[in-house]
């Protein structure tokens, strides 16, 4: 893979250890809701759009809601989880594949469908100096896997998709990041998928940890 001219990295699962938090607060939404849902389908479904989310899990249980229904339980799912995430901690190797970005002037973002309000403690957790830029689900009508979000990212970091890479955990990363026409890398630390589900999905490769990326921007591990 070439060396990027920039880079969108999803949040939850990808830079922080918080698809277990995120889990846990949509279970307790559906619990609220009277809505039966399986804990393994819902950790597939982390990373989607959380209106999706929210109707995909409703359909399935035989109890569709609308549109206004789906915004209703992804803003208090979010609410809960902004309850729940009060020490999210960075995953392995976040830090130093984030030094080696800034080293090499490869521009980045952080790329999420979660609203930009549940996002704060998360992103405090990376300590980085300036903030990063997030481009969040509320910038756009359709997040993933849908590839609004990582253009809307693009457009920002002023790069051609082609050039930017995707960097996720999810199933909806890599599908977003087809969609978008970006190379898809996933990261297996903190996600709720395997390898081969996110190869399947799109992932031109796939690697344990941000640390194991170092390379191919050039620097040595």
């Amino acid at each position: 893979m070439r060396i990027p001219k920039a880079v969108v990295l999803d949040l939850d699962g990808t830079l922080v250890d918080t698809v277990g938090t995120r889990i846990e607060a949509w279970q307790r939404v559906f619990d609220e809701e009277g809505i039966p849902v399986d804990r393994d389908a819902l950790a597939g479904l982390i990373g989607s759009d959380g209106r999706q989310l929210a109707r995909t899990v409703a359909q399935a249980a035989g109890r569709p809601v609308d549109g206004d229904g789906a915004e209703r339980i992804d803003a208090r799912a979010g609410a809960i989880y902004s309850e729940l995430n009060v020490d999210p901690q960075p995953l392995p190797g976040v830090g130093d594949f984030l030094d080696a970005l800034d080293r090499a002037r490869i521009p980045w973002a952080i790329g999420t469908s979660s609203r930009r309000d549940q996002v704060g403690a998360s992103v405090a957790a990376l300590r980085r100096a300036p903030a990063p830029l997030i481009v969040d689900g509320t910038t756009v009508a359709r997040a993933k896997p849908h590839p609004d979000l990582l253009l809307a990212a693009a457009k920002v970091l002023d790069t051609e998709p082609m050039a930017c890479w995707c960097v996720g955990d999810s199933t909806w990363d890599m599908r977003a990041a087809t969609a978008a026409d970006m190379p898809a890398i996933g990261i297996t630390a903190g996600s709720a998928v395997n390898a081969q589900q996110l190869q399947a999905a799109g992932a031109s490769l796939v690697l344990p940890t941000l640390l194991d990326l170092i390379p191919l921007l050039g620097e040595e591990s």
